[in-house]
């Protein structure tokens, strides 16, 4: 279906060492338990916030025009834990990339999924439609693991 990727040797350019340099310490620090990770992302995305501002102004101007009835107050909450998600965000990004099959199985459970398998049963085609929350990446790969499929985001 897709070809087969290969490795270039052009990617052992010097531009790319900072992005070597990311993944690798992503693969480590997604080494950590998963209560640490939990720890560290979250206070990860909290501490981005200030550098950005731009993210900031859009989840701002989308509260106010999603949630008038709430406070300035309570829609500043809302933006310091949407903050906290994005951090862990890029650690479940680690853990999707990184993590072996049993340490992904261990931390997550898939409810609803005889829905699916009774479906199939019956020689009916299904699609599975989510929401693109933050967690994209492992979503796929949770998935991925209880039924092959592919999780695919389209911004249409």
């Amino acid at each position: 279906m897709f070809p087969q990727c290969k490795f270039s040797r052009e990617f052992l350019h010097p531009r790319y060492w900072l992005t070597w340099f990311g993944l690798g310490v992503l693969w480590l620090w997604v080494q950590l338990p998963y209560p640490v990770l939990c720890f560290l992302g979250t206070r990860i995305g909290a501490m981005a916030r200030p550098f950005l501002k731009r993210r900031e102004s859009i989840a701002r101007k989308n509260l106010e025009l999603c949630f008038p009835q709430h406070s300035a107050e309570e829609r500043e909450k809302m933006i310091a834990e949407n903050f906290r998600s994005l951090g862990m965000a890029l650690v479940e990004t680690g853990m999707a990339w990184f993590w072996p099959d049993s340490r992904v199985r261990k931390w997550f459970d898939v409810e609803g999924l005889d829905n699916l398998k009774r479906a199939q049963m019956q020689n009916r085609g299904v699609m599975v439609v989510g929401v693109h929350f933050m967690s994209l990446e492992l979503g796929g790969r949770v998935m991925g693991l209880c039924q092959p499929m592919m999780a695919y985001l389209s911004s249409t």
